[in-house]
């Protein structure tokens, strides 16, 4: 048995994760070291239990799951390759082995997670797809679970727009869940990743979601919540993004809606809100990708940005103004100019008005162009 095939057999072990392995490598050096010890060394390390499993382990059961991974044409990534995605290197027990369909490449590194519930509405469905469409478009990754609902539309939009995603599965790849989601797992597997820390065999158990979810994060440079319910396993993802040091953002809800309560409860604990992807961009650090937006849905709306924001701010002044006036100013369209006034709000650069009018405060976080741009 080689290191990799002790790697991979480690993972067919219960309760032997990366924090274990650590300790037994600390005193054996090599993973195949390990299966060769004797039964005394292991108890000193894990106890009785644990070391009766590797002294028991049956070579069969690797070579099941090497086979089965070699005819789903899987590749499998161990902790000690050096293709391990280096996200995952830095939150706390990171899977000891990846099975992967697809490809993770560097410029995976630049990445988001999108989840939410799998009840969504049609408000959290079509903003997970717009929000993963322009992402995309700016050459960042959508990462999210292949779940029903907004995880599958964060999917889609990132194909629509021909961007990469990487999906994490609960299971292992001989029982890919949900399995109406198999298409689409092929889908991601031409232009992204799909993964799973768990051996092929393992059935999508309740147990395996949140293990799954911290991988979700953990690939990811912030989380994207555009809809949850007070119970939603979207909420354990957010968890673990703060846990892991990542930026969790949620999207407003309604608040009599039962599926905008668990977004809006980590906007009152201190998530970014956000109503465009610039939001998530700037809050991230992302490079300006100057890439254009392959649109994915009916709607064909230019992507607000910030020489837009520029623009409509330029034209503001302590006299209220109309939609309808900065439309006429701005020569943008009015779905536009509601979007970019709805940002300016956030920002406390403007203030709404009875009557749908805005009025410059004079103030703000951020500098513009001169007034000189708006007639």
């Amino acid at each position: 048995m080689d290191n990799f095939e002790a790697l991979v057999s480690l993972n067919l072990i219960p309760q032997i994760g990366s924090q274990r392995l650590s300790r037994l490598l600390e005193h054996f050096g090599q993973p195949r070291e390990i299966f060769k010890a004797g039964f005394e060394p292991l108890a000193a390390i894990l106890g009785p239990s644990l070391s009766r499993d590797i002294r028991g382990f049956d070579i069969r059961s690797l070579k099941n799951d090497l086979a089965l991974a070699s005819q789903a044409k899987l590749a499998i990534i161990t902790i000690q390759d050096e293709d391990y995605p280096q996200s995952l290197r830095q939150i706390p027990a990171p899977p000891i082995v990846l099975y992967c369909l697809g490809r993770i490449i560097a410029q995976d590194s630049l990445a988001v997670g999108i989840v939410g519930s799998r009840k969504a509405s049609f408000y959290g469905l079509s903003q997970a797809e717009n929000f993963s469409a322009r992402l995309s478009a700016q050459g960042v990754t959508i990462v999210s679970g292949m779940a029903r609902g907004v995880d599958t539309y964060a999917h889609r939009g990132a194909l629509k727009a021909k961007g990469r995603t990487i999906a994490v599965m609960g299971s292992g790849f001989s029982h890919i869940y949900p399995q109406e989601n198999a298409d689409l797992a092929q889908e991601i597997s031409k232009s992204g990743a799909v993964i799973s820390e768990f051996s092929m065999e393992t059935k999508p158990l309740p147990v395996n979601f949140p293990r799954r979810n911290r991988l979700i994060s953990g690939l990811s440079q912030g989380v994207l919540i555009t809809e949850a319910a007070r119970n939603s396993g979207a909420l354990i993802t957010a968890n673990f993004a703060l846990e892991q040091g990542r930026e969790v953002f949620a999207l407003p809800g309604r608040i009599d809606a039962t599926g905008s309560m668990g977004t809006n409860l980590l906007l009152k604990e201190g998530a970014k809100l956000v109503t465009c992807c610039e939001d998530i961009c700037e809050e991230l650090n992302f490079p300006d990708q100057n890439t254009k937006v392959t649109e994915p849905v009916a709607q064909k709306a230019a992507i607000p940005c910030a020489k837009e924001e520029n623009l409509v701010y330029a034209c503001m002044r302590q006299e209220p103004l109309s939609v309808d006036d900065l439309v006429a100013k701005t020569s943008l369209s009015s779905s536009q100019v509601l979007d970019l006034v709805l940002k300016l709000q956030f920002k406390k650069l403007i203030k709404a008005l009875p009557g749908k009018q805005f009025i410059r405060l004079g103030c703000g976080k951020i500098s513009y162009q001169s007034e000189d741009q708006c007639s």
